[in-house]
């Protein structure tokens, strides 16, 4: 019994761990992207604070918008992932329940 217990620590903790690196994942590629663009917009308007032009040219956005399409998409299956357990078990079971009935006849 005890040892049936350890085994259900453990793949909690597994499970938790995987989890919790694909949340980190998700925070590693958000502050990169809001630090990137931020830097390319202190880089864009740089030249504009000199002179008294503020935000002539807004080339900055040209990475940041298809990326932060990208970081949007990352977010969504990320989190999409992380509520699907219950997903999974009920297509599984599903599966399961298909297989057994074909080999029955």
């Amino acid at each position: 019994m005890n040892d049936s217990i350890e085994s259900n620590e453990d793949a909690l903790v597994k499970t938790a761990k995987r989890r919790v690196e694909q949340k980190m994942g998700f925070y590693t590629h958000a502050m990169v992207y809001v630090l990137v663009n931020a830097g390319l917009y202190l880089l864009n308007n740089i030249g504009d604070w000199s002179n008294g032009e503020w935000g002539h040219h807004r080339w900055h956005f040209i990475p940041m918008i298809p990326w932060g399409i990208g970081l949007a998409i990352h977010g969504i299956v990320t989190f999409v992932s992380l509520q699907g357990g219950d997903l999974r078990k009920h297509l599984m079971d599903k599966e399961l329940e298909t297989l057994r009935r074909r080999q029955q006849r």
